[in-house]
């Protein structure tokens, strides 16, 4: 289970963390392999971390997913994290483009 941040729970579904991550890594040189990898390496650790309680909380997926892209696609990365993070202003989309340039990565990534 998810438990989203407004506190409702759904099923995990596989299916909808592949959607984000395809559509973060639209148009980017980046195989399917490698998108089928990192998927499956989110799904294992939400398992492993979801295991005493049965869920996980959404936010805590969703910096799984920005960890795993930041070290496979920064572009990726970014667009994930607008969405993510609701950018709503072009001043947050490069606060976090500098954040990525310097190495440095809101969350403690």
């Amino acid at each position: 289970m998810v438990e989203k941040r407004d506190g409702r729970r759904e099923p995990f579904e596989r299916a909808k963390l592949e959607r984000g991550v395809i559509r973060a890594l639209e148009k980017r040189p980046v195989s399917q392999l490698s998108i089928e990898n990192l998927v499956n390496e989110i799904e294992d650790e939400a398992a492993q971390k979801g295991k005493t309680a049965n869920e996980i909380p959404s936010p805590e997926l969703g910096e799984m997913v920005l960890r795993r892209l930041y070290g496979l696609d920064k572009v990726a990365y970014v667009r994930f994290a607008s969405v993510y993070r609701k950018f709503e202003t072009m001043d947050e989309f490069l606060r976090e483009i500098e954040h990525v340039e310097e190495g440095v990565i809101e969350g403690g990534l």
